[in-house]
Order: structure tokens, then sequence, then C-alpha cells
């Protein structure tokens, strides 16, 4: 009976580790329906640009598939009807022409030299099959004939890449420049101010504009250039964050614990200010997106080669003057789409990481 207290009573109850920050805001998160719905609908998006991006979405889109400007599938009689001449329709033009003036085949002198061009020329003529071009397309086509459905797909790709590549880059560099400068202060804290208000001082346009006509075109000039003129918002918020909670009892106690600067930093401080850069994220991906197609339309986005959404809205002035507006109107309910879903799925991720809210 003693031998059994004694056991017993040199037992250690289990500890029970509790669980992580990022933990507790991936349950609050799961519980959020529009959130999930959100973040299903941008997987959808971003699995679409990486199926694009390896050539199995929307590669063709260069191919001239249908008539220039051919009209959506429902809309047949929309918009004015484009119409090419064929070889067949000026010949038929020239001839009736030539008719008008009243010589016949005896009073013409070039008749034998026209008839004998003519059967030589006929040795070189292309024999090619024609490849016919549809009267309509399912979401449209463009000036040459491009499919416009192909083009959305292939150009969410280079969007979503320079919108969400650029928003982490910029919000990195923000977010580290703002928390060296508010959580060490002094000196640091002068200089790193400094350079924030020399940014600042130029417009945003201004600054994006000089930095692309020096880089040149191309995907990653233009994430370069939207992640070094945009990371001023994160940095100055940044900044702010870590100032109010490097005085902290958390983070006093980490310290009196023998916690390092970066430790405390990246493990304590860090997480509890990450719905802050959450938002600027998701304001700075649409944005970026925004400034691309304002590149674009300028002829400092991308190549001519490749084509995104920006480079289709581009093209949406001189169609809407002719009539033309199944493009911008799949481009936009498609970009529309994607940022309604990316700002919904954004606010309910920055409330499952704000620590109060329960």
């Amino acid at each position: 009976m003693t031998s059994t207290s004694t056991m017993a009573s040199t037992e250690q109850p289990a500890l029970q580790t509790s669980p992580s920050p990022w933990r507790l805001s991936w349950r609050r998160f799961k519980r959020d329906r529009v959130g999930m719905v959100c973040l299903f609908i941008i997987g959808a998006y971003l699995l679409v640009a990486a199926l694009s991006g390896l050539r199995l979405m929307g590669g063709d889109w260069r191919e001239e598939v249908g008539k220039p400007y051919a009209p959506p599938t429902l809309f047949k009689d929309a918009g004015p009807q484009a119409k090419l001449l064929t070889a067949a329709d000026i010949a038929a033009a020239q001839k009736e022409a030539s008719g008008t003036v009243g010589l016949s085949a005896a009073e013409d002198p070039l008749a034998a030299d026209m008839a004998s061009l003519e059967k030589d020329a006929a040795k070189y003529r292309n024999t090619e099959p024609v490849i016919v071009q549809q009267d309509t397309l399912p979401f449209g086509g463009d000036l040459r004939g491009r499919d416009v459905g192909r083009k959305v797909l292939s150009g969410s790709t280079v969007s979503l890449l320079v919108g969400v590549s650029g928003a982490l880059l910029a919000v990195l560099i923000g977010a580290v420049m703002g928390g060296v400068s508010g959580y060490f202060g002094g000196w640091l804290d002068d200089v790193l101010n400094w350079f924030y208000n020399v940014f600042t001082s130029i417009p945003d346009m201004l600054l994006l504009l000089a930095f692309a006509a020096v880089s040149g075109r191309g995907i990653s000039t233009v994430i370069m250039v939207m992640a070094l003129t945009s990371w001023t918002s994160p940095f100055r918020l940044a900044r702010a964050e870590f100032m109010k909670h490097k005085g902290r009892e958390y983070v006093r106690a980490a310290d009196a614990l023998g916690a390092g600067h970066l430790r405390r930093m990246v493990r304590h401080i860090l997480p509890n200010m990450s719905h802050v850069l959450l938002v600027q994220f998701s304001i700075l991906t649409v944005g970026l997106i925004k400034y691309e197609a304002v590149l674009s339309f300028l002829g400092f986005g991308v190549g001519v080669n490749q084509v995104s959404w920006g480079s289709m809205l581009a093209e949406a002035p001189a169609e809407l003057i002719q009539g033309y507006w199944w493009q911008i109107l799949t481009v936009t309910v498609v970009m529309s789409l994607f940022v309604t879903a990316f700002s919904l799925l954004t606010d309910s991720m920055r409330d499952a990481l704000d620590p109060k809210q329960k």
C-alpha cells in the first residue's frame, strides 16, 4: 500500500502545450463560411493561372480561330459585323471597275500580257488548305479573330503573378524596414524615415512611370517596379505596430526569459500584427493589377508577345468606339470576381489573425 502511494505521488501530470497563434487563427478561420468560399474561389483562380502558365489552358490564344470581332455565341447579332474583303471580292471589284471603261478584250492592248502574267502567277499560289474561321466564338473575338476566353485564361497568369508577387514583395520590404525602424528606433529609425519621406514626396504614378521607363518591359521588371514603389504604406503601419508592441508585457516576459531580438520580433510581435499586413496585402494586390493595366495602356507593361488583363483593357477604348463590347465585359467580370473574393478572403483572414477577436 505504501509503495503504491509513493509511486502515485512521484508521477508527474502530463503537460499540455497550448496551441500556437497560427493554429488558433486557422480554427477561427474555418468557422467563417464566407472566408472558406472565397478561399475556394481564389484557389480556383490560382489553379487556372498555373495551368495557363504550363500551357495546359489558354496556351493557343494567339491562333486566329474566328473572324475579326466575331461576336459571342449567345449574341450572334451583337455589334456591327466586320467584313473582310477576300481575294475573290477584290478581283470581282476590279473586273467590275474595268468593265465600266468599255474596252473589249480585243481593244485592250494589255490583255495578252495580263493573261500571261496570270498564268505564271498561278504556279506560285498557295495550295495549302485554308483554315475556316468561325463566325462566332463563346466569348467573342478581338481584332485579329483571337478567342477572348482563351486570352482571359492566359492573361490570368501574368496579372495574378504581377499583382500577388508585387504585393507580396512590397509587403515584405515594408514589413522588414518598418519592423527594424519601429523596434530599434534611434538613428536607424531616423535614416529609414528619411528614406520613406523621400519616396512619399514623389507622386506614385510618376515614380512608377519613371522606373518603368528606365527598366524596360517584361514581367519581372513590372513586378520589381511595382514593389519598389508600393512599400511605403506597409512600412508606415509596420513601424507603428512594432513601436506599440515592443513595450507590451508579453514582449518583456520573452526578454526576461532570454529571447533575442529576432525571436521577439518574429515569434511574438509579428503574429499579433500580421492582420494589419494582410489588409495592406489585399489593397496592394488589387491596386497593382490596376497599375499593370495602366502601364500596359501606356506601353510600359508586358511584352507584345504576352497577354494580360491590363493589355486586354488597353484594347477596350478602340473597340468600344466601334461597338465591340465583349472583350471589356469579359475582363471586367473576371477581374471583379477575383477582386471581390480576394478582398473578402483577406477580411476573414484579418479577423482570424486578430488576437482581439474571439
